[in-house]
């Protein structure tokens, strides 16, 4: 039955990755080049935006533990999302742009967890790591293909048409989802308990996601360099949009779109090695490379405006958010391994790391209207050193955490040893 899956997750991971990504960017170029809104308005309806997604995170999480009905939540989140996508244009001012990218945001939450989720319950955790990484690679195939696509049309017929196409993408990737075999996924396995232990639906005594990141140090170490990470990066790629936007108004989207192809071509074989390897290893050492890229970019982002420049810089983040994307899920389940709550504390990291990432947006913005791009792109890049650093000195490594509490029965990563630098 696993196997039967295989290909429609596949399809899924492929067509859902620029739709779950939400219209970042290109709505950031859309609304400066074709609706002269400015850098400060942009970073807020963002942050709307990101708020929506960031206060859906831990429901979201929650959901998916609890239902059987996996499937079902991807299809209605996919619908949402797409109806988002087409309506937005139609009305383009703060208000109704503000309500679409709530909906979107809100229902974007879904999908990461759902994935994971989905994902553990078909291939169970000893391949967990090795099919993650097949799940981003998938994904950072579809996003590069996707901005392909964006950075074409929007050529020939301008930055509206990608509302269109990402509303295309969001139908497609539900057709995936509908091919997935609902028998293939065991439930009980999908929210973090053992092959064969009875899942007994949502337990009301369970602790919250939030409760589990005060439970174990690890995740709550974990959770705050996540959130660093997504403050320092959420908003380089729209800055350099804007960049590119009003140095070129006729060619922003279309050189956003290569910044993006670029960035997802290189992430395509880490996700591959990172899954190949997170096990032999460990989570620690790639997750410190993944996080070391991001002060070097922000740095490099502020020596030139020259367009070529700012394209070759944004490859790098191939390798950081790469690393990120095939990390994040294989870590909180080593740390919520045997307790049956994988999903609601992705939720509750998600939202701890989205309120870094809508702030980002906000803050950035700011420090551009009032002192300039470099300036901004410094200060993000002086976000990331210091998660580097807490990253480095306080996180242990995970990789065979869950392994040992799901053996002794206790909280994964509660009581868990001061680490070590190495």
């Amino acid at each position: 039955m696993a196997e039967t899956a295989r290909r429609p997750l596949d399809a899924l991971n492929f067509f859902l990755a620029d739709v779950r990504d939400g219209l970042g960017p290109y709505l950031a170029i859309y609304l400066i080049s074709q609706q002269d809104w400015n850098a400060a308005s942009i970073g807020l309806v963002l942050t709307i935006g990101g708020i929506a997604g960031l206060l859906a995170q831990v429901p979201a999480g929650a959901i998916v533990d609890k239902t059987r009905r996996k499937r079902t939540v991807l299809v209605i989140a996919a619908i949402l999302v797409t109806l988002s996508s087409i309506a937005l244009p139609l009305l383009p001012n703060f208000t109704f742009v503000a309500i679409t990218q709530a909906i979107s945001g809100g229902a974007g939450a879904i999908f990461a967890p759902a994935i994971a989720a989905v994902t553990l319950g078909i291939v169970g955790p000893k391949a967990f790591a090795k099919r993650v990484g097949r799940n981003e690679a998938f994904n950072h195939a579809g996003n590069a293909v996707a901005a392909t696509l964006a950075g074409v049309l929007a050529y020939y017929f301008g930055p509206i048409v990608v509302f269109w196409l990402m509303a295309g993408l969001a139908v497609l990737s539900i057709a995936a989802t509908l091919k997935i075999p609902a028998g293939a996924i065991d439930h009980g396995v999908a929210r973090g308990l053992k092959k064969g232990e009875e899942d007994k639906g949502d337990d009301p005594d369970a602790p919250s996601g939030f409760a589990m990141l005060l439970k174990s140090k690890p995740l709550l170490i974990f959770a705050a360099c996540c959130t660093l990470f997504h403050f320092a990066n959420a908003s380089m790629l729209p800055l350099v949009g804007q960049k590119l936007a009003l140095q070129l108004p006729g060619l922003g989207t279309t050189l956003v779109a290569a910044c993006i192809v670029a960035a997802q071509l290189v992430m395509v074989p880490v996700a591959m090695i990172v899954g190949a390897k997170a096990d032999v290893w460990g989570r620690k050492p790639i997750f410190l490379v993944g996080f070391a890229i991001l002060p070097l970019r922000g740095f490099l982002f502020t020596l030139s405006d020259n367009a070529y420049w700012l394209v070759g810089v944004q490859v790098l983040d191939g390798i950081g958010a790469g690393i990120f994307g095939a990390l994040f899920p294989l870590v909180v389940a080593d740390l919520t391994r045997g307790t049956g709550r994988f999903n609601v504390t992705q939720g509750a990291i998600s939202t701890a790391q989205g309120v870094g990432a809508s702030l980002s947006t906000a803050v950035a913005g700011f420090i551009v209207v009032q002192l300039g791009y470099s300036p901004a792109f410094l200060f993000l890049a002086a976000s990331a050193a210091v998660g580097l650093l807490v990253f480095f000195f306080a996180m242990p490594e995970t990789a065979h955490l869950g392994e040992n509490a799901a053996e002794s029965g206790k909280t994964p990563g509660a009581g868990v040893a001061e680490p070590s630098a190495a």
